[in-house]
Order: C-alpha cells, then structure tokens, then sequence
C-alpha cells in the first residue's frame, strides 16, 4: 500500500493543485475544506502525512494542529504547515507547536514535494542500530525517539530530535549550515538558514541553553556545533 496524505485547505484550485502534486509522487490524496472534516476522516485512520493551511474558516491551522499534538493517537502525525504569512513569528508559532516544516504561499510544485519526500523518508528513517548518545546531563535514544534532559523527557519535534541527533553524532565538530540543512532537511535553498535558526532556537530554549552557554554553540558565518563537554 503506498503513503497517504491528507490535505487540509480551503481554498479548491490550490487544493487541487497539491492534490496532483502529490498524486504525481505517488501518494493516496484526501483533501479537505476545514479541520472538522478531517477530524472526521481520521476517526477510519491516520494518513502517513498532513498538510494544513493556517488560514482556515472556523478552526484555524494554530488550534489544528495543537488539538493534534494533544492527542496520543496523532501527536506523531508529521504536519507541514501551508501558510500565506511570511512573518518569522508565525513560521515559529507553527514550529513551536509540533509542526514538521512549513510551506510559505505562493509555492513551488517542485519545493512541495521534495519538503513532503524528505518529512516521509525522515520518518521511515529512525537511525541505524540501537545508538543512544549521552553527554553529562543529556541522553538521546534513537530507538526509542527519546530525549532525555537530567533524566527527564523533552518533547521534541521530528526535526528537532533529527537536528540534535546529528549534533550529538559529531561532539566538538563544528557543522556547517549546508550540511544541516542537506542532512536534516534534504535540501539547502538559499535562504532557508532561517529555518534552521529557528530550530536551533527552539531546542536551545528547551534545553535551557543561554546564548552559546549551553549544549550548542554557533560559529559565527559557519554553523554549529554540539559541546561534550
């Protein structure tokens, strides 16, 4: 059975384009109006993706995705966000929130689908072998999708635990932005170093990292890097 992807927008011509876009690449669309339908949808099963507008009539895309996160059933659904505001806020309030990535309106067909293989593929992908790193008061078990921070759980995106995986595969190597993005994201658009800061703020803030004082450091004009010791 192939993937399947629900697609949450309320707007028909651009529904219909992300639906033969995905079709194309091979996956099984349902395409929705608003959140209430998808609702409904979910109760006969889980899509192995979601796609949401923000913008939505009724339930927003914000109030979705939180409903989602808080229930057991869906928290690990994998959601890209479709958005027509390019405010950093909001991109962060979205990430904030649990979801995987964000698509910015107007968008390329082509974009779409190589964020939508990489969120698919990073999910099949939870790591080779049983490896769990573990560095003074933080522990990452790839097995078990766990973070550990003084021996309790942090919640984690999927890209944030991507992102500190590959930070803490490398201690003490400095990883340039490229190779983040082309490693966690599949992709290195120019530009999209801002959604990888983003991250990188995100995890700092759960890790309880001040400024470079912390778990991860920035090198300035390179990348980052994860400190062991």
């Amino acid at each position: 059975m192939g993937k399947r992807a629900f697609v949450v927008e309320d707007e028909e011509n651009v529904r219909e384009i992300i639906r033969c876009a995905l079709e194309s690449g091979g996956l099984e669309v349902s395409g929705f109006e608003d959140a209430s339908a998808m609702f409904a949808a979910l109760r006969d099963g889980l899509p192995d993706i979601l796609l949401l507008d923000i913008m939505l009539p009724g339930m927003d895309g914000f109030e979705t995705l939180r409903r989602l996160k808080k229930n057991p059933k869906t928290a690990r659904l994998p959601v890209i966000l479709l958005t027509a505001r390019g405010a950093e806020t909001d991109k962060v309030a979205g990430l904030d929130l649990g979801a995987e990535d964000y698509i910015t309106k107007p968008f390329g067909v082509l974009e779409l689908m190589a964020r939508v293989r990489t969120v698919l593929r990073r999910r099949q992908d939870t790591g080779t072998g049983e490896a769990v790193y573990k560095f003074k008061d933080l522990q990452l078990d790839v097995a078990r999708h766990e973070v550990l921070l003084n021996g309790k759980p942090l919640e984690l995106t999927l890209k944030e635990f991507e992102l500190l995986r590959v930070l803490m595969q490398h201690p003490g190597r400095v990883l340039t932005r490229d190779f983040l993005l082309d490693t966690v994201w599949g992709y290195s658009y120019a530009g999209e170093t801002r959604t990888l800061d983003m991250h990188i703020r995100g995890l700092r803030r759960k890790l309880g990292d001040s400024a470079d004082d912390g778990h991860i450091s920035t090198v300035r004009g390179v990348g980052y890097r994860f400190n062991a010791k």
